[in-house]
């Protein structure tokens, strides 16, 4: 089964556009069209690709957050913990686009720990509340 032409009438009509600007959208190579003897004619594929017909739906827009958690007055062997245990609940995560980024600072000078979390709104608060639980049960 061959593909169906249309005339530049025919376009213009589907497209709700006058007919030369039809003529002048396939001289400028935005819309496809194949000249034949004086007339254009344009294949059906390439007039729904123009109109936007065969365009994949767009994904919906996640926000991401970024955070940083400041933990003062904390041992280097607490630090180690806190951080290996999020680095762990991270491995845990399924690898997506949207996962988690982490990383942590620890000033030893100052027993001063900052977390840094970025990634989807759900994921990084569930991080959240499982840090607020651990660092209950340690003080």
């Amino acid at each position: 089964m061959s593909e169906e032409f249309y005339t530049v009438d025919q376009a213009a009509e589907r497209l709700t556009l006058h007919p030369k600007t039809v003529l002048r959208l396939i001289r400028e190579g935005r819309l496809k069209g194949t000249k034949i003897g004086k007339s254009y004619r344009i294949l059906r594929s390439n007039l729904d690709t123009f109109a936007g017909a065969g365009r994949a739906p767009q994904q919906p827009i996640t926000a991401r957050v970024s955070c940083v958690v400041d933990v003062p007055d904390v041992s280097p062997e607490l630090s180690r913990r806190l951080t290996v245990t999020i680095q762990a609940m991270l491995l845990s995560q399924e690898h997506s686009p949207d996962r988690v980024q982490f990383n942590s600072v620890y000033d030893a000078e100052l027993r001063h720990l900052k977390l840094i979390m970025i990634g989807s709104a759900s994921d990084t608060s569930e991080l959240l509340r499982s840090l607020d639980r651990q660092l209950e049960a340690v003080r």
